[in-house]
């Protein structure tokens, strides 16, 4: 079942570990099956509090979403996302 990582970024606070994370994020994906459906567009707020952006990403399953988030590469890049930002991350599988 076709499984979402949705991104929210709430706040940014240091914007230099936020641009290593961009510099380090894009080759995490090699060898990973990710379809990226959004990333940073244009965006009006309906419902709930204000943020930044989110990205969303598609994965065929649980377990492929699960394998790139948890991969030692892009937990070597995250750790400069958790420097540089506040984000709510959340997995849904689709219907």
């Amino acid at each position: 079942m076709t499984t979402y990582l949705v991104f929210t970024r709430l706040a940014t606070t240091d914007q230099s570990e936020m641009d290593v994370y961009s510099s380090k994020v894009g080759a995490t994906f090699a060898g990973h099956p990710v379809t990226p459906l959004a990333a940073y567009g244009a965006q009006e707020i309906l419902e709930g509090s204000d943020h930044e952006g989110m990205v969303v990403l598609a994965f065929p399953d649980k377990e492929a979403a699960l394998g790139w988030y948890q991969s030692p590469a892009y937990q070597e890049a995250r750790a400069h996302r958790f420097k540089g930002a506040s984000y709510q991350v959340t997995l849904t599988e689709g219907l």
